[in-house]
């Protein structure tokens, strides 16, 4: 009881903690004003409001909700990850992902694409890379003596990410198109300004149930951090889930990077210290992992339209100064202070 207490306590903070910071900016909003234009908002968003309401309904609202279900699909699935490489140091990108879907981004901004199938024809790509690159390393793992051992993905998504890495600096330096060039580093520093309410109630459904998904999976995660050989005499194929794990996953994040671009540092650190606050059970750290996440982006994009004044920061270099230092402070703590994994 005590845990679930503190559980509860986290949530409620971290849910006020967010609402209190869409009331930062350049015209800045109490507390009680933000959650009143809030309602506004919701119950009769066609109707005329004051300036600071248009504030709050036309420019931050939207922000924040579409930071929210970024984050928290990122951090959701990096405590996917977290358990299926048996490191609490993974995060959804450790397979190469990120550089799928990279590589997908650059050959459409480098091609000219700007539509496809009537989406973004970037963040298009951007999918079919995260989504090819993933169908690649489970074929890899499917292939050999280990059928889908963590090492196994691990390697293959090392060599993937190692491989795309180096496509997209050969295409960026045999393009030399400063226009084109500019783009490309555009799009991978990440932008939540891109989005419209359809785009970002579809993503909501993507993550909803991806997120859903995962927490009716939490037993299964549980059975992946004891390890292989114990499932196996529990009557699990964990190789069997893995494989599943990374094509939902490869989803979500691919969705995530179709809508926001590249955001690193989410799912790597917050699933972590979810796990530090929480303890280890999925039950706990799913919809933890969730909130967490979605409240960590919202003030990283609030903090990156704040911190220069005049200047709106990316939100994949926000998210990365505030990630690394707390990062380096978990390798630290892992090596030294004896922390819980």
């Amino acid at each position: 009881m005590g845990r679930t207490v503190r559980t509860l306590l986290l949530a409620a903070a971290l849910l006020l903690v967010t609402v209190y910071a869409l009331g930062r900016g350049t015209i800045p909003l109490g507390f009680t004003e933000t959650i009143q234009y809030i309602w506004l908002s919701v119950a009769d968003p066609s109707g005329a409001g004051s300036m600071r309401q248009d504030v709050i309904q036309y420019l931050r609202l939207p922000h924040l909700v579409l930071a929210f279900l970024v984050g928290a699909c990122l951090a959701v699935t990096g405590a996917v990850m977290q358990a299926v490489m048996k490191n609490p140091l993974a995060d959804p990108y450790l397979l190469g992902i990120s550089s799928g879907a990279s590589l997908g981004a650059v050959l459409a901004i480098a091609g000219g694409v700007s539509a496809l199938w009537g989406m973004d024809g970037t963040g298009a790509f951007a999918f079919l890379g995260a989504a090819a690159v993933s169908a690649f390393i489970l074929l890899i793992a499917s292939l050999t003596k280990q059928s889908g051992g963590s090492i196994t993905l691990l390697l293959a998504g090392f060599a993937m990410s190692a491989a795309c890495s180096a496509a997209v600096s050969f295409i960026i330096a045999a393009m030399a198109e400063p226009s084109k060039t500019r783009s490309i580093q555009f799009w991978m520093m990440g932008n939540l300004g891109a989005g419209n309410w359809t785009m970002t109630g579809l993503f909501g459904i993507v993550t909803a149930a991806g997120c859903l998904y995962f927490l009716s999976q939490r037993r299964i995660l549980d059975l992946m951090l004891m390890g292989d050989e114990l499932s196996l005499s529990m009557g699990r194929d964990l190789a069997f889930y893995r494989k599943i794990y990374i094509a939902v996953t490869a989803a979500m994040v691919g969705s995530a990077v179709y809508v926001a671009g590249m955001i690193g540092f989410v799912g790597l650190v917050v699933p972590h210290i979810v796990r530090l606050a929480t303890g280890s059970a999925h039950r706990h750290v799913i919809p933890m992992s969730a909130l967490a996440g979605g409240c960590f982006l919202a003030w990283a994009n609030i903090l990156g339209r704040n911190i220069v004044p005049g200047t709106e920061l990316p939100i994949g270099v926000t998210t990365t100064l505030a990630g690394a230092p707390v990062f380096l402070w978990l390798l630290f703590q892992r090596k030294y202070g004896g922390g819980r994994s």
